[in-house]
This record gives C-alpha cells, sequence and structure tokens, in this order.
C-alpha cells in the first residue's frame, strides 16, 4: 500500500534544508508573500500542504498535529533529507513540535511563527463557540482573523482571507484539526529539548502572545529564542513580510555557531 505523500512546493537549491507547514486558516500559499525574497542558495524550503487543505484538500485522514508530523516525517524520507529545520505557522507549529518530539535526531532547528504551545491551547467557552462554528460560518472566521490581527487590517484583506480559507480546507478536516491543536498536549515530550528553538510572535496578536510564549516555549526548550515583531499581528507572512525573513533566515544561518539569537532561553 502506497503511503500518502504530502503535496508540496520546492524553492531553492541551498544545502540547509527547511520544511514549513501552514496554519488553521490557510494551505501552502501562506507562504507566497515571502517566496521572492527568501535566499535560495543557502536554503532549500518544502511548503507542505497538510491532509485536508489545498492538494491535499480530498485525503482522507484524522486531521491531527501526530499525523501531520508523521506526514512530514515521511516526506523528508522521501526527498532524502536526513537532517532538517522545520518551520510551522500557528496550528503547523504544533505539528512542527511533533515532528521534534518524534524524532529530535533529524530536528537541525526549530521555527514557529505565532506557535501554538505544545501544551495545546484550551478555549473559554465563549472562544470555543466562535472557533468551533466557523467552519460553516465565514464571518466568524473573519472575526477570528481581525481580533488576532488587532483589528487594524483592511476590510480587503479580511475578506480575501476569508474566502481562501474556506476554499483551501474541507470543512470536515478544518474542524477537526481544531480539536487537535487546542486539545491536545504533549510539552513533556519535548521539554529539555536542546534544539534550537525560535518563536516569533506579533505584538498585535492578543491571542498567542509573547508572554505566553515565554510561559511556555521559553520554558521548555533548552536553547530557545524569542522575537516580537511589533508590526505584525498573527500573520506575519502577511504583515510584515521581510522582518519575518530576516528574524527567521538569521537563527537558520546560526546553526551550529552556538548562538541562540536575541532573548535566548
Amino acid at each position: 500500500m502506497t503511503s500518502f505523500v504530502l503535496p508540496h512546493a520546492l524553492h531553492g537549491t541551498g544545502a540547509h534544508k527547511v520544511i514549513a507547514v501552514h496554519g488553521w486558516f490557510s494551505d501552502r500559499s501562506a507562504f507566497d508573500p515571502v517566496l521572492p525574497d527568501l535566499d535560495r542558495e543557502a536554503f532549500q524550503y518544502a511548503l507542505v500542504d497538510l491532509r485536508g487543505y489545498g492538494e491535499a484538500k480530498g485525503a482522507n485522514g484524522a486531521f491531527t498535529t501526530g499525523e501531520g508530523a508523521g506526514d512530514v516525517l515521511a516526506l523528508a524520507d522521501r526527498l532524502g533529507w536526513e537532517r532538517f529545520s522545520v518551520i510551522g505557522h500557528s496550528m503547523g507549529a504544533s505539528v512542527a513540535q511533533r515532528v521534534l518530539a518524534a524524532a529530535p535526531r533529524r530536528v537541525r532547528r526549530l521555527v514557529g511563527i505565532s506557535p501554538v504551545p505544545a501544551s495545546g491551547l484550551p478555549l473559554p467557552p465563549e472562544q470555543w463557540e466562535l472557533f468551533s462554528t466557523a467552519v460553516h460560518v465565514p464571518r466568524n472566521r473573519r472575526a477570528i482573523i481581525d481580533l488576532t490581527s488587532g483589528g487594524r487590517r483592511p476590510d480587503a484583506w479580511l475578506d480575501r482571507m476569508v474566502r481562501h480559507s474556506v476554499a483551501c480546507s474541507a470543512p470536515a478536516a478544518f474542524r477537526a484539526w481544531l480539536d487537535s491543536w487546542s486539545g491536545e498536549g504533549f510539552a513533556a515530550q519535548v521539554e529539555g529539548s536542546a534544539v534550537p528553538a525560535l518563536a516569533v510572535t506579533g505584538a498585535l496578536d492578543p491571542a498567542l502572545t509573547a508572554e505566553l510564549t515565554r510561559q511556555t516555549w521559553m520554558r521548555w526548550y533548552a536553547n530557545s529564542a524569542l522575537i516580537e515583531l511589533a508590526s505584525a499581528g498573527h500573520y506575519a507572512m502577511d504583515e510584515t513580510p521581510l522582518e519575518l525573513i530576516r528574524a527567521v533566515e538569521d537563527f537558520l544561518r546560526a546553526d551550529g555557531d552556538g548562538d541562540g539569537g536575541p532573548e535566548a532561553g
């Protein structure tokens, strides 16, 4: 039986291999705003569509972060990448941390962009109602995106983000992924890891904040770093693409020199 292969696109030819995993509201096109300015000579990026999204919209599965991590590792095997760095946005950062938990010796560096912590992210009842009904209520998706980008973004951008999120995701998968990233904790499996781990948060995001990251990510990862982007909310790829590239690629380039970056833990 042929194993599932995550749909993916390769960018660059560099020796440092990197797998990037999107979040709850998008597929791999979430990274489109940063593509023109990536360092394609130093790095080779594999951007993936998780099950239920993009080219994998029709894929069957459990739609869990653990399954996603297994799919990422299977793709790395298929690409012949024994060691690689992994980047995840929001929900995708939970998948990325699951990759580290499953195969710590294979991960060079870990990056979370507005990362969901490995403890999960339990939501209070009123927020759970908003998030859990967003699968069938586009205005709730819009409210979430508007809230987590600080209420400062143009209406046209918010509307475009909602249209894309509806078009690129299968409803059942979208709903199942919520249960996994919000409700499944695995912090004990990563706590104390020495793999260099960078978290990038946005100052305009009231949900996945720098303070939450200090209480979670920075405590679990022995060689951790935190960068807060002053002009970003939850969607730094769209909101501050150049600042995000600089933060992430500077961190990736530090591989092997022991430099954990700003605010090292």
